[in-house]
């Protein structure tokens, strides 16, 4: 009896090139691009109207100098400790192994099989340097979050969480089509992030430029190597440029206060779906949205926040979305407090309450509302204001990105 057995054919995900920004780590590559675009830009301050063809030339001043990635494999492979070394003895050996193919000499053999043990040997020192870096960074107090950090990871791997290519409708029915699982992921964080409430004295006062100490501060904050939103210019571009982009940034953000109108790209976005580690993978009310904004407008928002933050008072007892007053802070105390009662053997009443996706829901009426009641400057309410006006956004999902929808609700992290 004959059994034919069809290969199961590979649904083709498409990756989007990036610019290896990485390569600004580099001291060499750093002055290189900053060089390239110090000529493109010309020492220009930029105006809101023209960002797009400012951003514009420092992507591509980034692709030339740094070169772009032919994207991510289906399959990842833990080839985080891959250099250009080892890159290029590949090569060196694959060049080999095409010679050897086509002339079958003893000499092409040995000068192939000797590439072969010299890249298993590099490869064998690249992994043990770079295990033994990350091991001694662990050690340190700056590493413990990489540990938790490689720990959830790890976690989600197992799970794979990744490639769930089914997903739940409302009604609990698998949806197995890309267009379907698309359009499911659209309606769901639609809903999520468009309810709104409704609620004023205004505070009309003048407010002061944006000073470059500022947004040195603002830069400073920032970390780097964070993922990048549609633009595609990470916050290490402007690290790089130094004391030339502070001066650059100020002139452009007292551009935007003044207009009162930031610049229309920065209103774009895109929400990355993440497993909370609880329930089913295939529903959508599991999974909380990571959006990925463009960095120069975060830039933005921690200068405009740092000045509301003199104006508004906060209440001791908030934790979560507070520096350095984590909602594991108010756990640990309360942890705390338990054991304490528990030794003296006194009765402990205490309350948790989890608002459900409380900070997705943030009507946007509410906001003006209390921002007015703290006697902030009308200025800053409008700048706000224009911070959510005509926000759009994509869900990216592993079939792909749904189509693009509005945001009215309050979800970035001001």
């Amino acid at each position: 009896m004959t059994l034919m057995v069809c290969k199961k054919k590979r649904s083709k995900i498409e990756i989007e090139k990036k610019t290896k920004w990485w390569k600004l780590k580099k001291e060499e590559c750093c002055e290189e691009f900053r060089q390239k675009l110090r000529q493109a830009l010309g020492g220009q301050v930029v105006l809101p109207d023209d960002w797009e063809s400012t951003a514009e030339v420092i992507r591509e001043t980034g692709r030339k100098v740094l070169g772009v990635s032919t994207g991510r494999r289906k399959e990842d492979k833990e080839t985080w400790w891959w250099n250009e070394e080892i890159q290029d003895s590949i090569q060196r050996k694959r060049l080999a192994k095409k010679k050897w193919d086509m002339d079958r000499t003893e000499e092409n053999r040995q000068e192939y099989k000797e590439l072969q043990r010299r890249v298993k040997k590099e490869v064998s020192k690249a992994k043990q340097k770079a295990y033994d870096e990350l091991y001694t960074r662990l050690d340190t107090i700056e590493g413990q979050k990489d540990l938790y950090r490689l720990a959830r990871q790890r976690d989600r791997d197992g799970k794979d969480v990744q490639q769930v290519r089914v997903i739940k409708d409302r009604d609990g029915r698998v949806l197995t089509s890309e267009e379907s699982v698309q359009r499911r992921w659209k309606e769901y964080f639609e809903e999520l992030m468009n309810e709104e409430n409704q609620r004023e004295k205004r505070v009309e006062q003048k407010v002061d430029k944006i000073r470059k100490d500022e947004v040195r501060k603002a830069l400073k904050r920032m970390k780097s190597g964070e993922a990048v939103g549609p633009d595609d210019i990470p916050v290490k571009v402007w690290k790089c440029l130094g004391e030339a982009a502070v001066e650059l940034l100020t002139g452009l953000f007292n551009k935007v206060l003044e207009s009162e109108r930031m610049p229309e790209e920065w209103r774009r976005s895109v929400l990355v779906p993440i497993f909370k580690n609880k329930g089913e993978v295939q529903s959508c009310s599991n999974y909380r949205g990571t959006k990925l904004m463009s960095h120069t407008m975060m830039l933005w928002e921690r200068v405009v926040e740092a000045r509301l933050r003199k104006v508004v008072e906060i209440c001791e007892q908030q934790y979560g979305f507070m520096s350095r007053k984590s909602t594991t802070d108010a756990i640990f105390a309360l942890r705390i407090l338990m054991e304490k009662y528990g030794d003296g053997q006194r009765e402990l009443h205490c309350v948790f309450v989890n608002l459900e996706k409380a900070y997705d829901r943030v009507p946007r009426e509410e906001l003006w509302y209390c921002m007015r009641k703290s006697r902030v400057a009308e200025k800053y309410v409008r700048v706000v204001q224009d911070m959510y006006e005509r926000s759009r956004t994509v869900a990216r999902c592993a079939v792909g990105q749904t189509e693009e929808f509005k945001v009215y609700s309050i979800r970035d992290q001001l």
